[in-house]
């Protein structure tokens, strides 16, 4: 699916969830566009630099996105963007800048820190790691950074392990909300994608910097099916990633209606 028909059918998808909510119905471009006297705000639509753009450098970031609608970005890390935790405190405070002076907002800083391992050693590197990554997030002017639960040791009883990851995102959330910066967990891993089990995991988090970032797994129709889940993990969803939009074995309208419904206003 094109750039062009992604985002047409992600308004009509939202004109469907909103019918009479939102003044046309039509996904404006910007979160201040929405007609009518409705007070909810519009999907906002951005990419995550894991495929699409993870070749690409900042420049070429802000020039793409901007030609093609976009309106955010994650920069995952490792990727050809170079905003790294190893940038000086100047080279940070321009990326910030540079995000501030565009119409391209940055919403998040992706990353790979998880935290289900059963060496202790290994858990406290990644709570270490993402509060160092949290305070760039913060340097540059992202909002949020992601992490990631992924999957379940076959050695450990699987509640320990959920609450080991909650646990940790607890720890981690305290630095963020220090910082002014959310802990977004995605929905991820063997298992720990299952919406039950990140249920688990923000109970035993319990923070509210801590928050959910939702995947859009083929897992969140298993366990009652795509509205029990949903229903399940709202109160804490505050990102959402996604794929094509043209594969027809996930219930996007559903998705889309679902987000608007709960007064959704993130990307």
């Amino acid at each position: 699916m094109s750039k062009s028909n992604r985002r047409d059918f992600l308004k009509s998808s939202l004109a469907v969830a909103g019918a009479g909510t939102l003044g046309s119905g039509t996904l404006a471009t910007s979160a201040g566009a929405a007609g009518g006297a409705s007070s909810v705000k519009p999907l906002k639509l951005g990419t995550v630099t894991y495929n699409l753009a993870k070749d690409w450098s900042l420049d070429e970031i802000f020039k793409n996105l901007e030609e093609t609608g976009f309106e955010g970005v994650e920069l995952r890390t490792t990727h050809a963007h170079g905003v790294e935790v190893d940038l000086t405190p100047a080279q940070r405070a321009e990326v910030k800048k540079r995000f501030e002076d565009s119409p391209i907002e940055l919403v998040q800083l992706g990353s790979a820190f998880e935290f289900h391992s059963p060496d202790p050693e290994v858990v406290r590197q990644n709570i270490e790691g993402t509060k160092v990554y949290a305070q760039l997030a913060h340097d540059v002017g992202a909002s949020g950074i992601k992490v990631r639960p992924n999957g379940l040791p076959e050695e450990v009883p699987v509640e320990k392990t959920l609450e080991q990851i909650g646990k940790s995102l607890h720890e981690c959330g305290k630095t963020g909300q220090e910082l002014g910066v959310e802990i977004r967990v995605e929905c991820h891993g063997r298992e720990t994608s299952r919406i039950p089990n990140m249920r688990k995991i923000m109970d035993y988090a319990d923070h509210p910097f801590v928050v959910a970032n939702w995947n859009s797994n083929q897992t969140d129709k298993e366990d009652g099916g795509f509205q029990k889940n949903f229903d399940l993990l709202k109160d804490k969803i505050k990102h959402v990633h996604i794929v094509d939009l043209s594969r027809e074995d996930y219930p996007w309208r559903d998705l889309f209606r679902n987000l608007h419904d709960i007064g959704y206003q993130g990307y």
